[in-house]
């Protein structure tokens, strides 16, 4: 077994590994530890970027979502200052969504897998090298997932203000 399988087996345990911590939450069931099991995931899942040899994915990775997103999910868990009972109620009908959207979620990669193993990725051939290909690539044939991903990151930023504001009751 190569050096490289040694690794991408250790950082994909390591993804998977803390993936499931950052749900499960099995030491005090604080946010803050999610959130830095979450920063464990993105930091494993950077060097299988690098293990694939996709340097600026890895550092833009580690960069913009361990750094800038997590420093923003901290202040939004620091600003809601959730109460023990809150954090331990689970919630059927969001469990429920959580699970329908996860199976919708892999039933979608999986067509996808199976198409492109049918008939080879375009897509590989084209973005070799610098970055100028893949941000050509990007905002002309994926500017529509690329901008319902900005829609979705402002309906998130709105509702952590919302959720964030005290009632002056």
């Amino acid at each position: 077994m190569l050096p490289s399988d040694i690794l991408f087996y250790g950082f994909a345990l390591l993804a998977l590994l803390c993936g499931v911590l950052v749900v499960a939450n099995p030491i005090g069931r604080n946010p803050v530890n999610s959130a830095m099991f979450l920063v464990l995931t993105i930091l494993a899942l950077a060097g299988l970027f690098v293990l694939l040899q996709a340097f600026f994915l890895a550092a833009v990775q580690v960069l913009v979502y361990a750094g800038a997103v997590m420093v923003l999910f901290l202040f939004v868990i620091m600003l809601l200052d959730l109460n023990e009972a809150d954090r331990r109620r689970v919630r059927k009908l969001g469990v429920a969504v959580g699970v329908i959207s996860t199976a919708a979620l892999a039933g979608i990669l999986l067509r996808w897998e199976l198409a492109l193993s049918h008939e080879g990725s375009p897509l590989a051939s084209q973005l070799q090298g610098t970055t100028a290909p893949l941000g050509k690539l990007l905002l002309t044939q994926f500017v529509l997932p690329f901008e319902i991903v900005s829609l979705l990151l402002l309906v998130a930023m709105v509702g952590a203000i919302l959720l964030s504001k005290k009632d002056l009751k």
